[in-house]
């Protein structure tokens, strides 16, 4: 038919069909086969409904790649939601069988860099790939409305990726400075050799644990509480040596320049001055550069005396001031403890009364401050309740520190924690101290407490004391009683003949979840008498 049929065509009348014209066929209908066959990103089957495509939008954030296959973009979505199922996998993999790998990471701080870069780049990819899974999702044409409800839900998507990237950036950082700053390289220490293999074929790795009470108003520090944790590098199985502060005498060995000063054991000139809390304040203060350079006199003092008192080579040293105590605490929404027993706040023996008490209770929430106290309160009780209170703190702290507090508070968590914690582990030392801390947990662990039942503080019979400690690290004494041990050889010149007697007592293994339980018995007889302990046991 010509343009003049065509035009002389009366209207309304069919018009006849013109034939095809070879190789001439359509582009959009050719295109519109292809994104029909879905076979790649070159267009988008948008979904109809403006409610299908918000939620596909959400199931894009939750599932990375998700939207984009709905979409049309086989390629591009396929591609995404690989990457996202290997980091799913990844992270499964660090939880559960690499957990000795996310620990190494943690300890790391060059480690602790590229995953902060890694987290980074994951949730601007993971935004990306929101944004744009909502523009090829949303359907053309739309009103204002609709792109206003849609750009708030990509909003909230945006935060809910860049929320959670955010608190493991700020741990990552936190975590970064907390090993810079505590367990340096190039701290100088007379008793630490800094090896590539720290605990080469050491059977036991022994580690003094010292609670200072430095801060506010007080000259120095004096360590109250003295404990060394003797732990099999085999097993895990650790054994708590607990220490009085009375003790007195504190022997150095032969070969240190100490035992040249100290022949008869610590002596600062008075009573007071010479007792084991005060070895860490008063020792560098006579001798500051006895022991050559080191950054920490006190505890090297300290690691050789009760390494010689006990018997053992101590490795490294941890201390704890208390003057940070009250912010780690606070940081944690505070402690939950039993009280069995009236326990003073504050108050000095023979000189000032208590500002009040805390009284007898059962799980009892306690502020940064308050749980000092418990902690600290002595005037009227014995060292050894106040030992025991201690490690109840301790056992509450590690109840309080679940994940997501961690994660929440975890900035102010090793803030507190630089403030309060000073230690000679090298940075080097912390992977063998990850594996060994993974066999602990797996281990047992006792406790010996050399309190006035098993040796007399002011007399103290160190011979005795060594025995002891041989008994308790050996497979088959962990129970309290006694033992004869075996003679020692006389060629040894470093052997220590039996005590008199033959028979060396076992101190009693403490049991810290009984130590911690509430007593309503004692708890009651404490209220009913309606007066707290005015002297000490």
């Amino acid at each position: 038919m010509t343009d003049a049929d065509d035009a002389t065509r009366p209207i309304g009348s069919p018009r006849a069909a013109l034939p095809p014209v070879p190789g001439a066929g359509s582009s959009r209908s050719r295109w519109g086969a292809r994104a029909a066959a879905g076979s790649g990103d070159g267009a988008a089957a948008r979904p109809r409904g403006f409610g299908a495509a918000l939620a596909l939008t959400v199931a894009n954030a939750v599932v990375p790649g998700s939207g984009l296959l709905a979409a049309g973009r086989r390629r591009t979505g396929l591609a995404v939601l690989a990457a996202f199922l290997v980091l799913v996998g990844a992270a499964v993999w660090l939880v559960t069988a690499g957990r000795r790998t996310a620990v190494g990471i943690a300890v790391d701080p060059g480690q602790l860099r590229w995953l902060l870069a890694g987290v980074v780049a994951v949730a601007v990819l993971w935004v990306a790939v929101v944004i744009v899974g909502y523009r090829v999702l949303m359907p053309r044409p739309a009103s204002w409305g609709r792109h206003a409800v849609g750009g708030l839900l990509v909003v909230a998507l945006v935060a809910a990726v860049g929320y959670p990237a955010y608190l493991v950036g700020q741990v990552a950082v936190a975590q970064t400075e907390l090993i810079e700053e505590v367990f340096a390289d190039d701290r100088e220490s007379a008793t630490v050799v800094d090896e590539p293999d720290p605990f080469g074929d050491q059977e036991r790795v022994n580690v003094l644990l010292l609670g200072g009470d430095g801060g506010e108003g007080r000259e120095g520090v004096r360590t109250d509480t003295v404990v060394v944790a003797s732990i099999d590098t085999d097993s895990g199985d650790t054994v708590l040596f607990s220490l009085p502060r009375n003790l007195e005498d504190l022997p150095f060995p032969e070969d240190s320049p100490l035992a040249e000063v100290y022949p008869d054991g610590f002596d600062a000139g008075s009573e007071s001055e010479s007792l084991l809390n005060a070895v860490y304040r008063n020792g560098p203060a006579m001798y500051p550069d006895i022991l050559g350079p080191t950054d920490d006199p006190g505890a090297d003092f300290l690691k050789l005396g009760v390494g010689e008192a006990l018997g053992l080579d101590i490795d490294y040293f941890v201390l704890v001031n208390l003057d940070g105590f009250a912010r780690l605490v606070d940081a944690l929404g505070g402690i939950t403890v039993n009280v069995n027993y009236y326990v003073p706040i504050n108050g000095i023996e023979g000189g000032e009364l208590p500002d009040d008490y805390i009284e007898p209770g059962r799980d009892q929430h306690m502020d940064g401050q308050r749980a000092l106290a418990f902690a600290r309160g002595r005037y009227g009780l014995s060292d050894y309740l106040r030992m025991e209170r201690q490690r109840c703190v301790i056992d509450a702290i590690i109840d309080e520190a679940d994940p997501i507090t961690l994660l929440r508070d975890y900035q102010e968590l090793a803030a507190a924690t630089r403030d309060i914690l000073s230690t000679d582990i090298p940075r080097s030392a912390l992977q063998d101290f990850v594996d060994l801390g993974d066999k602990v947990k797996e281990g047992e662990v006792t406790s010996v407490v050399f309190d006035n039942t098993v040796i007399n503080p002011a007399y103290p019979n160190y011979d005795a004391m060594r025995f002891i400690v041989l008994a308790a690290l050996s497979p088959d004494s962990s129970s309290p009683g006694t033992t004869t041990p075996e003679p020692t050889d006389p060629t040894d010149p470093t052997a220590t003949d039996p005590p008199p007697g033959g028979e060396v007592p076992v101190g009693p293994v403490a049991d810290i979840g009984n130590a911690c339980a509430y007593d309503p018995v004692q708890a009651a007889a404490a209220l009913e008498a309606g007066e707290p302990p005015n002297q000490a046991d």
